[in-house]
């Protein structure tokens, strides 16, 4: 799957993904390849990209929101930082 992480200022993330793990404003959550549309509120937290099943990156991200669509998330968030 496809995933974008924006901020205001900057395209932080681009790239083909194994699947990310998310801070939904109910709690945790994941979105795989061939995930269902969504659309969710994020809080602060912890943002983590699965590049494969076993290398992965961290951001610490404030509020925003996903839009998963035809195999491609887009995160839009306030800002984040790299763990």
């Amino acid at each position: 799957m496809t995933l974008e992480i924006l901020t205001p200022e900057r395209k932080l993330f681009s790239g083909d993904v194994y699947g990310v793990q998310l801070p939904g404003i109910n709690g945790l959550f994941e979105v795989l390849d061939k995930h269902a549309p969504l659309v969710s509120a994020l809080k602060d937290g912890k943002l983590k990209i699965l590049k494969d099943k076993v290398n992965t990156v961290s951001y610490n991200i404030q509020s925003g929101f996903v839009e998963v669509l035809n195999n491609k998330a887009t995160v839009l968030v306030e800002g984040a930082e790299e763990l």
